[in-house]
């Protein structure tokens, strides 16, 4: 990580605490870059497209028409071919 740094003060429960220090790459890590990895794996700077919403919205509408097959249901018609 990289940057402008602030010192600032958080309290936080020790079992939160012994989950950061199991994250850490190497013992000597520093918080700072174990949360600033845990915030890029939570938040993804690219927006959806158009198209991806779409896709997404037809998806909800078949679950919700009941048009969604099993694997079994898919394994079972992939044999019969």
């Amino acid at each position: 990580m990289s940057g402008a740094t602030v010192t600032t003060t958080i309290k936080i429960r020790v079992p939160l605490k012994e989950r950061l220090d199991k994250l850490k790459i190497h013992p000597r890590e520093s918080y700072t870059d174990v949360i600033g990895r845990l915030v890029d794996m939570a938040v993804d700077d690219e927006p959806l497209s158009d198209e991806t919403i779409k896709a997404m919205e037809a998806s909800l509408e078949d679950l919700k028409m009941g048009r969604v097959y099993t694997l079994e249901q898919v394994m079972s018609e992939l044999k019969e071919e």
